[in-house]
């Protein structure tokens, strides 16, 4: 297959071009920043004034929509907000503007959201089925918008999916590094008061069912978490437990909201959310619970 990505060059992307790479796909990468093709990868410009990406597009099999600013980036100011949201309205607005486009239309696209649309509900379990709580915080807002605005490639006759991304699990970056940086300097402890749900999911697998969805009739919202979702206190003593660290030091609620302000809802909160759309279709979880997860992540770091 030929398959396009958009934000290729983060996380996800990268994970994604690789493992596609393996599998003998051709990969195109849209970008900003073109450059001449390298390693079976071909770069298209994309969202800059003389564009016309859909010129090099034309027998394109699929997408994998991830652009987006980031939202680990910086202090959560108006600013920084309306940065988070416009990146992705482009984006993605151009995105459908593409395949409006496109005489040969593309069979499927991925189309990037994340499980902070489900809110900060801590006692029910979300589903891809589940109706969406009111949108009545910042990230969940961005969610939804963010599907909305891909809603028109359904009209193309294109099989439509929305990948909820939950907490990525990668020692390449994301949040993994920095939640386990506290243990590794003895210092680690239950953030605020560890009764939050962690919805995570190991790189590994997340690149698995993102496979798996180009080539399998699942459509609509497919969440990207494990089966097996924890409460933060949990998640951090079994951190402490994989990395023979003490699990000691709290940090109270309080100090991460000075500290991080509005963005301390990332780690403060959470949704218990599980993929029950892939575990229907026949997807098998690699890593299904947590401390095989992390075991796996840290004896590939010692191997690296």
């Amino acid at each position: 297959m030929k398959i396009a990505i958009t934000g290729g060059t983060g996380l996800i992307g990268r994970a994604l071009t690789e493992a596609l790479l393996k599998e003998g796909h051709h990969v195109i990468i849209l970008t900003r920043h073109p450059r001449a093709e390298r390693g079976g990868v071909t770069y298209v410009e994309w969202l800059t004034a003389d564009a016309a990406p859909e010129l090099e597009l034309k027998d394109v099999d699929g997408f994998i929509h991830l652009a987006g600013a980031s939202i680990n980036e910086g202090r959560w100011n108006d600013g920084r907000k309306q940065k988070i949201l416009n990146s992705r309205i482009t984006a993605t607005s151009e995105l459908v503007r593409i395949i409006q486009t496109l005489e040969h239309k593309p069979q499927v696209v991925l189309s990037a959201s994340a499980v902070g649309i489900y809110g900060h509900d801590r006692h029910q379990t979300f589903t891809e089925d589940s109706p969406l709580p009111p949108t009545e915080d910042f990230l969940s807002h961005v969610c939804v918008e963010w599907e909305a605005l891909a809603k028109p490639i359904e009209k193309e006759g294109v099989r439509l999916v929305h990948p909820r991304i939950g907490v990525v699990l990668s020692q390449e970056g994301g949040a993994y590094p920095l939640m386990r940086m506290p243990y590794q300097l003895f210092a680690g402890g239950t953030l605020g008061d560890g009764k939050q749900w962690v919805s995570w999911v190991h790189i590994d697998d997340l690149v698995r069912l993102f496979l798996f969805a180009l080539t399998h009739p699942v459509e609509g919202p497919l969440n990207i978490t494990a089966p097996h979702p924890e409460i933060m206190r949990n998640f951090g003593k079994t951190l402490a437990e994989v990395l023979h660290r003490p699990h000691l030091l709290p940090a109270p609620r309080i100090a991460l909201q000075l500290a991080l302000g509005e963005k301390s809802v990332i780690v403060l909160e959470g949704a218990r959310v599980v993929p029950k759309k892939a575990l229907e279709n026949g997807f098998h979880f690699r890593y299904p619970e947590l401390k095989e997860a992390l075991t796996a992540l840290e004896r590939n770091k010692n191997r690296g």
